[in-house]
């Protein structure tokens, strides 16, 4: 299933003068970019601009931010609504939902949980103050079950788990069937049994109608099969297979031979 088809730009090419993000070269110089496949990802060193350009097409795409704050006024965003000006997308069908994820913005979103559920408990005892009649069971009930809903999503406190924890019962919770997610480096919290989970948890959504564009240096998640990988590199982006990665090459030495190459760096 695939949402997103692509992405062609509407106007006149940027300068470095326009201002960041057109002072990245893989944005300067970007004019189209297909989605072939329903899982793409975008890999390159720091600095390349990937996940500007993911930020960019959530921005595009009108997705949700499961962060602390909405896409659409996240002051850290800026650069990608940017982005999104300046180009045309092109949908194949409607998503059923679109959510934007970045690793740092969990901590953001367990915290507007917590206090979410906080201020339904406050509210909840502040109706059973109230003198007794239908309408202060009514109130009090509302508030009650809002809070058991998001507990029983949860947890009773969010903030409990690890922060990998949080970030897999988190995608477990807000990834549902035919939707299309953007997710930056998700990676970021894991450990390496913890993304071999996250890659069972997106075939699985990929089986079921999903659609995922995704910033990664993980070569373990990069090894999604049926993937299509996008390498950022020299300024621009290039098909790239797994074997081919430089990420996947420097993980490989390392692992074969750690001896040496940690001699040669530190001689």
């Amino acid at each position: 299933m695939i949402f997103l088809s692509s992405i062609r730009r509407h106007r006149a090419p940027p300068t470095e003068a326009d201002g960041f993000p057109w002072t990245v070269p893989l944005i300067r110089d970007l004019e189209t970019l297909d989605f072939t496949a329903p899982v793409t990802f975008l890999v390159g060193e720091n600095g390349s601009g990937k996940s500007t350009l993911l930020e960019g097409i959530a921005a595009g795409m009108d997705a949700i931010a499961a962060g602390s704050r909405d896409l659409m006024r996240d002051p850290t965003l800026r650069a990608a609504r940017d982005f999104a000006s300046g180009y045309v997308f092109s949908r194949r069908r409607h998503a059923r939902t679109r959510l934007f994820l970045r690793a740092e913005d969990v901590f953001g979103y367990t915290n507007r949980l917590a206090n979410e559920m906080d201020e339904l408990s406050d509210i909840e005892q502040e109706f059973s103050q109230l003198p007794e009649g239908w309408g202060r069971d009514k109130a009090t009930g509302m508030a009650r079950a809002q809070r058991a809903a998001l507990t029983d999503r949860y947890g009773t406190d969010p903030d409990a788990q690890s922060h990998g924890e949080t970030f897999l019962a988190l995608l477990r919770t807000r990834l549902v069937p035919n939707g299309l997610y953007f997710l930056d480096e998700p990676e970021t919290p894991l450990s390496p049994t913890r993304v071999l989970a996250l890659i069972a948890l997106i075939a699985a959504l990929v089986a079921d109608g999903c659609q995922f564009v995704i910033a990664t240096h993980s070569p373990i998640l990069l090894a999604l099969p049926g993937a299509v990988i996008l390498e950022a590199r020299d300024g621009a982006l290039a098909v790239a297979e797994w074997n081919d990665l430089e990420h996947v090459r420097v993980t490989r030495a390392f692992l074969n031979d750690p001896a040496s190459v940690l001699r040669r760096l530190l001689d």
